[in-house]
């Protein structure tokens, strides 16, 4: 107590004493608070990471430099085993470390001249953000040392890790997974996207705060180079929160006091497929003969008894790109962007420093980023969308005719050239108050149309029908007229098929009109289902089969119209063949699981870790804005493999709200109790908050690393 029953207050004397005795327990207090003030307001004198019970790691640094070392040791905490088997994947050597099955990776990687690149990329850096890869490459080389034990034998063969292998690992996941895929190659006329993404903005105007809010949602493959890593990077000049690929020293994805972005895959044509016509040992290239360029590589491929076989491997380059095929007399040739921009970290790292729109547009127009839309919002209320990637500028052909087999012997066809940043499909603030992009072109990215085809070149993006995914993102914006940060995050959930809610009061009746009883039973089951893919849904399933088991380019009698954007397709174009098929679905169902109204969470699940849970979510193609895709498990059931992986939902207010999750944990390591850490959150479809103040992280704090 500070006070007792008999002091004297009432006379100047008894303060004077009482304060005198207070003295030294106030001057103890202000230093307290003081000190107190000083470990929350300001940067320490060591670097330093705060980890929270999520394991994120939240990163003090004193210096630019000390951050980039501290995120290296991060990530090697949390990925070590994987980092370092995707950077040896990346300098074409991961045969000769881990055997055969590695041995196609490694000829791609040559094939695309990755390693050479690699390093050609790290001496094109300034100075100072060289000293900044140096260091991120330090603190992996710099945890390996202090933590042998925590990393899998097997994987230290690629150590120490070499700042060259950063850039190598960027080209091998940027250019070569998401630009072009190895697999699109196998068959080059069919090109297809790599999974997708949402993305919203939503200006002022339209949020329920007065605030402009961001909602960040790509989807990715679980797994491999395609793994998020959430965290927060505080030095001098920048306090950004955000993820990143694996392996990536900045924030992709992020977001400051000042501004955000998210990306999606975009529908962006960066590479090109050349049929070469050969003769004479060479090629044909404007009426004259060429030769082909040789590289030979000696590749080492590791041996089940531990021994190395040794075999050549030769690459051959035409003026277009490198030769990937070579079957009965017909080469082809691959051209891709790209390979002449080396600052795609400093513009990602600029991007995260910028304050205002202004220095945020500085940074995109470095067009060092092959592609990904860019979604933007920020304090001061703009919001912005743009269709960003290098986009080759072609001498004639619309989207369509380039994603088939170019001619390649003439240079009518040979593009050398690529849009500057004014050319690209952009929209500021538009009157609607609201973006979206669910890998749709930019054409629809919000009603009134902001972004006009016609206005740009043919090749630029296509002219798809919109699927029903952005759809479903597009309705759930444009019908509310002042949405909420909750409501944002509900929306961000929501599993319900918008391609359920077009087509089933056309299938509903037909089959109970031309159906037996079984399929009869079956329209009872839709007609009772609430359209949605939560893993209590029942009917869910077995709508979803019907669909897997039709063509759904066929299936309407309504095709989809620009015009009415949200409502087409309709119809059904074939009644007779859609019940045949929900017939058919609806025997194998009550084959396979007893019953047609089996709850969607009963066949698909999520497996990850030691964890087996009920799934909700699914397909994207089905129009569900919650994004899951599974793959069969061999026992009736259905793994989630791909979808929602991180997601942030950001509004800009004073303090700046903000929620994430990342689905899968934020860590693979073994024994990791972050691996599958957050699934309680994905199965009750939440998000988790975001720490970003010393205070709160220092309330949550369940590790700190000191440097």
């Amino acid at each position: 107590m500070l006070f007792t029953a008999n002091t004297q207050l009432d006379s100047p004397l008894g303060w004077q004493k009482h304060l005198k005795k207070l003295l030294p327990f106030l001057l103890s207090l202000i230093f307290t608070l003081v000190v107190s003030s000083q470990s929350i307001s300001y940067a320490p004198k060591d670097t330093e990471i705060l980890w929270d019970t999520y394991g994120i790691p939240h990163i003090y640094g004193n210096n630019t430099q000390g951050a980039f070392h501290a995120f290296g040791w991060a990530q090697m905490q949390s990925h070590g085993n994987l980092l370092l088997r995707l950077y040896g994947q990346a300098r074409g050597r991961a045969a000769e470390y881990w055997g055969e099955k590695y041995l196609d990776s490694d000829k791609w990687v040559l094939t695309m001249g990755v390693p050479n690149r690699g390093s050609a990329w790290y001496k094109a850096q300034s100075s100072k953000f060289r000293s900044y890869i140096d260091a991120f490459a330090d603190g992996i080389n710099a945890y390996a040392t202090k933590h042998p034990d925590l990393i899998d034998d097997e994987v230290k063969a690629v150590l120490p890790v070499k700042p060259e292998d950063v850039f190598s690992h960027l080209q091998r996941v940027l250019l070569f997974t998401f630009v072009v895929n190895p697999g699109y190659v196998a068959d080059i006329t069919k090109p297809q996207l790599p999974a997708g993404s949402n993305g919203w903005a939503i200006a002022p105007k339209k949020s329920a705060s007065g605030k402009a809010m961001l909602l960040a949602n790509p989807h990715l493959p679980w797994k491999d180079l395609f793994l998020w890593y959430e965290a927060q990077i505080t030095a001098p000049g920048i306090d950004a929160y955000g993820a990143t690929l694996v392996g990536i020293p900045v924030l992709a994805i992020a977001f400051n006091d000042n501004l955000g972005w998210t990306h999606t895959v975009n529908t962006h044509d960066g590479w090109d497929a050349y049929e070469l016509k050969l003769q004479q040992n060479g090629y044909l290239f404007d009426g004259k003969v060429r030769p082909f360029e040789t590289a030979n590589f000696s590749l080492k491929i590791k041996q089940k008894n531990g021994s190395l076989r040794e075999q050549i491997f030769s690459v051959k380059t035409s003026i277009h790109g490198p030769i990937v095929s070579n079957k009965q007399g017909k080469a082809v040739a691959l051209r891709v962007v790209g390979l002449d921009r080396p600052g795609v970290l400093e513009q990602w790292w600029n991007m995260a420093t910028s304050k205002n729109l202004t220095q945020f547009q500085q940074a995109l127009q470095r067009l060092q980023l092959p592609m990904f839309t860019v979604m933007y919002a920020d304090r001061d209320g703009h919001i912005m969308h743009l269709f960003n990637g290098l986009v080759p500028v072609r001498q004639k052909g619309d989207f369509t005719y380039w994603q088939n087999m170019i001619p390649g012997d003439t240079s009518q066809t040979l593009w050398t050239k690529i849009h500057p940043y004014q050319d690209l499909p952009r929209v500021i603030d538009p009157p609607s108050g609201w973006l979206q992009n669910a890998n749709d072109p930019p054409w629809t990215t919000t009603y009134p149309t902001a972004i006009k085809a016609e206005n740009y070149p043919s090749y630029m993006a296509p002219k798809w029908p919109m699927d029903f995914r952005a759809q479903h993102s597009a309705k759930m914006l444009a019908e509310d007229e002042s949405i909420s940060f909750e409501e944002m995050i509900a929306y961000k959930h929501s599993t319900q098929m918008e391609l359920a809610e077009r087509i089933l009061d056309d299938l509903i009746p037909a089959a109970q009109q031309q159906g037996d009883e079984l399929t009869r039973r079956a329209a009872e089951v839709l007609a009772a289902w609430n359209r949605k893919a939560d893993a209590n849904s029942r009917g869910a399933v077995l709508f979803n089969s019907w669909v897997d088991n039709i063509d759904l380019d066929q299936v309407f009698s309504t095709p989809w119209d620009e015009k009415h954007p949200h409502t087409t397709p309709d119809g059904l174009a074939n009644p007779e063949s859609a019940v045949k098929a929900l017939a058919e679905v609806a025997a194998k169902l009550e084959k396979t699981y007893g019953s047609l109204d089996v709850a969607w969470g009963d066949v698909f699940r999520l497996r990850y870790g030691n964890l087996d849970l009920p799934a909700n979510g699914g397909d994207g193609d089905k129009g569900i804005f919650r994004v899951v895709n599974f793959a069969p498990v061999g026992d009736g059931k259905f793994q989630a493999v791909a979808g929602d992986s991180y997601v942030a939902a950001v509004e800009f207010s004073q303090p700046i709200k903000a929620m994430a999750i990342t689905s899968y944990g934020n860590a693979t390591q073994p024994h990791s109790p972050h691996v599958g850490d957050q699934l309680q959150f994905f199965i009750r479809q939440q998000l988790r908050p975001v720490w970003r103040t010393r205070q709160e992280i220092t309330a949550h704090l369940e590790e700190h690393t000191v440097f």
